[in-house]
């Protein structure tokens, strides 16, 4: 196996490979010779329902096309071959896997006896089996009562077992399965960063760890189906649109029987409410789901006009029905996890995946106690459409599992290792060589300047890259792809995880599509500009964009003044006037995304011209256009200038030099800038009257001019009641960076309803 740690964390899909594969090649032919040049390794893959094999049959397939390395023997158990449960061995057939072994090993009933029964049943059975196969490894999935029995059966028969999803936490019984049968395995494959650590802490060896990601995932990234039409028709009718039907996917939770079959009924009661097609999918064969089954038929779902009660789905057609249904509800871990990989809404109930990491899409609705509560989640999230993730894999697991298979030395002793942690009061050793940092590609259009950085989890920027913005659309979008492009392959160098990319841009966008509608004048030829897809399509990553006033909302909010306030107002003192409203929470787009353009509240019906076409507009008086504007028409009178101030001939005059005016006593400066200020404070006193905020923050290079003009204002011109208010300056150095990489590193945060 392998014996250098840091060359076997390069085989981690978030990482560089090649050296680990190079490695991992020559370790293979000494092991080939090892195990004798003929000597192929003998694979036995067990699956025990619908919900593994999906996991299993990518697995299958690759080592099916490898017949000079593997010998492949397939044992079918559990809910496969019960009629009620679709019969389903018959998708392994199709998919042309000869069934070496059939056992029936599920005792009905359906509750925590037969569960236990079943154990025992599957006990019984499989010695005999592994006696005749004799396989050198046993790929067991998961955390079902079924492999528990498999995982034990190999073990005791010193057979080595290779755990596929070993490390993951969801918050039911299942937990305790799973962390048994790891501690039973001899090798793991698992999904997530977080999964390979619970495994080290758990004490398994580090060099039996593979962090591969989900093999489905090979399959789900690369579905490509243009006839998916045809597929919803079958299961839906001939009458349901593409992101107009539901997919219901619900299981018992064993250890609250009573209360899942309960939440089973609400969420039936609300889909019936909510009035759209939906396709529902019989419960797996836990304790619980006779009764749920008897729900189902109560309520007459089988008849319904609006449900189709299925009891399996082939795989393949799966994929298409959840990546174009508007929504998919219930508590499977099919929700949380693959259905992340296409942006679909999910509505997670219970506590049955609790502990599970999710993507931006999944909705959590934790006490699922009311059927108003359910219903007011459907309304919330059906028909919407959101950035894909890939916390679960990248679409190559399974060519790093088959090279992991071959590394296996069959003449290394069997008994396992266990890594335990040094007890010592100060544990001196340091992992953060293998450790990466959670990270964000973090992009700002300006109007002069294009700049890109690498932002930590902690808002800290590791790396930052600037060019002047290309005045052209094409010059602009490949300018944006190569920087992207090199600040990605230098992120790898830094031990930084890319999680997404966040795009900070001037004007009027919709973040929901990744589109600028309208630019700022300072951003020529960037209206109706789509840069998700370009970028999501260039660096296989979830992309976002918003407006950059947005943008300076949700660096305050996450790394700010605003952190853990419920509402607050960001106002931008720049190049322009922007801002954000952060309101329970939540930042407000508003109905056509035009929300908080705060530079646009008009304070004076005869006020100066404002470049939105309207006059009298804060931005006309407070921008730094606009001082830019009256430090012009001061420097052509020859009335700026005073003792001690001067302007090179090749420098354009501008805010700053008003400014400087001001400070060195020049009256008509002061003026000005005690008039912008005036016109800012004004449209404060308007923000607290319309928002009530519990907190005003002043960001960009004008905010500490300002902030002693509005704080007046609003004790002259404010109701009493909002003048406590406190107003500050901001004290982050680059709002627009972070406020686009806080989009990429709140996706990591789960959202609970």
């Amino acid at each position: 196996m392998h014996t250098n740690m840091e060359l076997h964390r390069e085989s981690c899909y978030l990482g560089p490979h090649e050296l680990y594969f190079k490695k991992l090649s020559k370790q293979k032919k000494q092991v080939m010779e090892k195990n004798g040049n003929n000597r192929k390794l003998r694979v036995c893959v067990a699956t025990c329902n619908r919900a593994d094999y999906s996991k299993l049959a990518p697995i299958m397939f690759g080592i099916k096309t490898e017949p000079e390395f593997f010998e492949l023997d397939v044992v079918v158990l559990g809910s496969h071959l019960i009629d009620d449960y679709g019969n389903t061995y018959r998708m392994i057939e199709q998919d042309d896997f000869d069934i070496n072994t059939r056992l029936h090993t599920i005792v009905r009933g359906e509750d925590e006896a037969a569960m236990v029964e079943s154990v025992g049943l599957a006990l019984v059975k499989l010695p005999d089996v592994l006696n005749r196969l004799k396989p050198d490894i046993m790929i067991v999935h998961g955390d079902r009562f079924d492999a528990l029995a498999l995982a034990t059966s190999a073990a005791l028969m010193n057979i080595r077992i290779l755990h596929i999803e070993g490390g993951e936490v969801s918050g039911t019984i299942d937990d305790s399965i799973r962390h048994a049968i790891t501690k039973l395995a001899h090798y793991h494959v698992c999904c997530t960063r977080s999964a390979e650590q619970h495994l080290i802490s758990m004490c398994e060896d580090h060099d039996r760890i593979l962090l591969a990601g989900c093999p489905s995932y090979d399959k789900l990234l690369s579905a490509k189906n243009k006839d998916y039409m045809s597929i919803i028709r079958m299961w839906l009718g001939d009458d349901v649109k593409c992101k107009d039907y539901i997919v219901a996917l619900q299981h018992p939770v064993t250890t609250d029987i009573k209360h899942s079959i309960k939440m089973f009924e609400l969420t039936l009661d609300a889909l019936i409410s909510f009035n759209k097609r939906t396709l529902v999918l019989f419960p797996n064969i836990d304790a619980g789901s006779k009764e749920m089954v008897r729900v189902m038929r109560k309520k007459g779902i089988e008849h319904h006009p609006n449900f189709r009660a299925v009891k399996h789905v082939p795989f393949d057609q799966f994929i298409q029905l959840v990546a174009h249904a508007g929504c998919m509800i219930g508590n499977s871990s099919c929700g949380v996890r693959e259905v992340g990989a296409f942006g679909t809404p999910v509505i997670n109930l219970g506590t049955r995946q609790i502990g599970r990491e999710t993507g931006e899409n999944v909705l959590h609705v934790r006490d699922a106690d009311t059927q108003d509560k359910i219903l007011q989640a459907l309304h919330l999230q059906f028909g919407k459409q959101y950035p894909c993730s890939k916390i679960y894999g990248d679409g190559n697991a399974v060519p790093r599992i088959l090279k992991f298979l071959k590394s296996i030395d069959l003449q290394e002793p069997l008994q396992k290792k266990f890594c335990f942690p040094p007890v010592k009061e100060n544990i001196s050793q340091d992992i953060d060589h293998i450790l990466e940092t959670l990270s964000a590609l973090a992009v700002d259009l300006g109007g002069t300047n294009l700049r890109v950085a690498i932002v930590s989890m902690k808002g800290e920027i590791v790396k930052k890259y600037t060019q002047f913005n290309p005045k052209t659309y094409e010059e602009r979008i490949n300018l944006i792809l190569q920087m992207c492009v090199e600040a990605a392959a230098e992120a790898v160098k830094l031990n930084c995880r890319i999680l997404g990319v966040g795009i900070s841009t001037g004007g009027r966008v919709n973040p929901q599509e990744g589109i600028v509608l309208h630019s700022t004048k300072l951003i020529q030829e960037w209206n109706s500009v789509d840069l998700r897809t370009p970028l999501s399509d260039t660096l296989h990553l979830p992309v976002w964009v918003d407006n950059d006033g947005n943008c300076a909302a949700m660096a305050e909010r996450k790394f700010g003044q605003g952190k853990g306030l419920e509402n607050f107002v960001t106002l931008i003192t720049g190049t322009g006037i922007g801002g954000g409203i952060i309101h329970q929470h939540e930042l407000i787009h508003g109905s056509s995304f035009c929300a908080a353009e705060l530079g646009h509240l008009v304070v004076s019906l005869d006020g100066p011209d404002c470049s939105c076409g309207s006059h009298g507009c804060i931005e006309a008086y407070a921008s730094g256009m606009a001082l830019q504007r009256e430090a012009k028409k001061l420097h052509d009178e020859d009335l700026l200038l005073v003792e001690g101030m001067s302007v090179p001939k090749d420098e354009a005059v501008g805010a700053l030099h008003l400014i400087q005016a001001a400070k060195l006593g020049n009256a008509k400066a002061q003026s000005i800038l005690r008039t912008a200020g005036t016109a800012l404070g004004l449209g404060v006193v308007n923000i607290l009257h319309t928002m009530n905020p519990s907190l005003v923050i002043l960001s960009g290079v004008l905010a500490s001019h300002y902030i002693h003009i509005v704080k007046d204002v609003i004790r002259q011109q404010a109701l009493s009641s909002v003048q406590d208010v406190d107003v500050v300056v901001s004290d982050l150095v680059d709002p627009a960076l972070l406020g686009a990489a806080s989009m990429v590193l709140d996706y990591t945060t789960r959202r609970i309803h």
